[in-house]
């Protein structure tokens, strides 16, 4: 009898080990994790899945391993300076043979290139400003980038214009698109253009999938009155399905690859908050932000936005994807004036540079500095022919009259 219960109880543990083991290994539901949309109810009809059906399955993997400073700027017309016969100098006058040899001599590491989706549609405005990057554009320039043995930044615009705060106009030929449609072409989209820019030698190592996305991207056709903004519920709810299929296409093309969200929330930490906190289960490593000091305060601002996000975004690195400040004639139409406490000169602009730098070296969490169009110089080229933009931008790191480089650029290699 004895025998008979401790048999019976051998069973009995025998029964329940099983059970557990089938528990923890999970049924038809293993693996699954509810996407949490915030201030949004759960659908019972779920989103339609137009992803390719032929695609293996990937289970996409989060790089966990620490970021190594990147520092460097946003080279987006480089290439077309060149074709049209800008010159540049170093600080001592001297011609630089190339560029990107040149700015990797000055400590910098990585480039920022930005990407449209068909620039032809712009308007003739918006490609007096410089949207001609297209994907062959973008992978010319990406290989040399590579090639010189920098990383490589990515920035998705997922528009055929100008992307920010103010304007986020969906590609014309995808306008017609439903939002399950739209879904599928962002992935089919991405995925395409990084195995284009693997093939031809400029695989991207950050991703950036939108451009300044502080209110969403995508809203529809600049004419629209309905634009589809995240700003309730039900945008936020397209808004993530759009940020969740770009990101699955990076992980699935580019694994190694850190993925950024980018706003340029600074001025408004309260709305910067919100906003990542409603990302916080989307698929991605690194968040993004612009600073310009003449649009969203002195540094102080930029470090409160940094130590709020270091307390509420602990598992997020930071990187300043955008920044400048003017050397030479600012607009009137800035937000803020700090000519009289950084001039507006060369040594006004170094100034400003030197302190930022100083500053984002105190924060543990920032691991990226990008100077935003560092390679604006229309010097040596024929103005009436052969300009690149309608005007001239002056908070370079060359100058455009002189075409040499500026003291700011030396303080960048600081940032480490």
């Amino acid at each position: 009898m004895k025998r008979n219960k401790i048999l019976a109880a051998i069973l009995l543990m025998m029964a329940m080990t099983v059970g557990f083991s089938l528990t923890a290994c999970g049924g038809d539901d293993a693996g699954e994790t509810p996407t949490k949309k915030p201030n949004t109810e759960q659908n019972d009809n779920q989103k339609e899945d137009n992803t390719d059906d032929n695609a293996q399955p990937t289970t996409p993997t989060t790089p966990t391993t620490p970021t190594a400073k990147q520092v460097g700027g946003d080279i987006s017309l480089l290439a077309k300076y060149e074709q049209n016969g800008a010159q540049f100098k170093d600080q001592n006058g001297v011609a630089i043979d190339d560029v990107l040899t040149f700015l990797k001599n000055q400590g910098l590491n990585s480039m920022r290139v930005r990407l449209f989706v068909n620039p032809a549609n712009a308007s003739e405005e918006h490609r007096g400003e410089g949207v001609i990057q297209d994907l062959d554009y973008v992978k010319a320039l990406g290989k040399r980038i590579k090639a010189a043995g920098m990383t490589f930044l990515l920035d998705f615009h997922y528009s055929d214009t100008w992307t920010d705060p103010v304007k986020q106009w969906t590609p014309k030929e995808w306008q017609g698109l439903s939002d399950a449609e739209l879904y599928a072409r962002i992935y089919t989209y991405t995925k395409d253009a990084l195995q284009q820019l693997k093939a031809a030698g400029a695989e991207p190592d950050f991703i950036q999938t939108g451009n300044e996305i502080s209110y969403g991207m995508m809203w529809g056709a600049e004419s629209s009155t309905a634009l589809q903004k995240a700003t309730d519920a039900a945008g936020w709810k397209r808004f993530i399905a759009l940020l969740e299929q770009a990101a699955k296409a990076c992980r699935e093309v580019c694994p190694n690859a850190k993925t950024i969200i980018h706003t340029e929330l600074v001025r408004n930490q309260g709305l910067m908050s919100d906003f990542y906190n409603n990302v916080k289960d989307v698929d991605y490593d690194i968040i993004g932000l612009s600073y310009y000091p003449y649009y969203h305060g002195l540094l102080p601002a930029l470090e409160t936005a940094l130590n709020t996000l270091q307390n509420e975004q602990p598992t997020k690195e930071v990187m300043i994807v955008e920044t400048g400040y003017y050397h030479k004639w600012q607009p009137d139409n800035v937000s803020y004036d700090y000519s009289s406490i950084y001039a507006i000169t060369d040594k006004g602009q170094q100034a400003f540079t030197k302190e930022l730098v100083s500053r984002l070296n105190k924060h543990t969490n920032v691991v990226g500095l990008y100077w935003w169009w560092l390679e604006a110089n229309e010097y040596g080229l024929d103005w009436g022919t052969q300009r690149v933009t309608k005007d001239w931008y002056n908070a370079s790191l060359f100058d455009n009259e002189t075409g040499r480089a500026l003291p700011a650029l030396g303080e960048l290699q600081n940032f480490k």
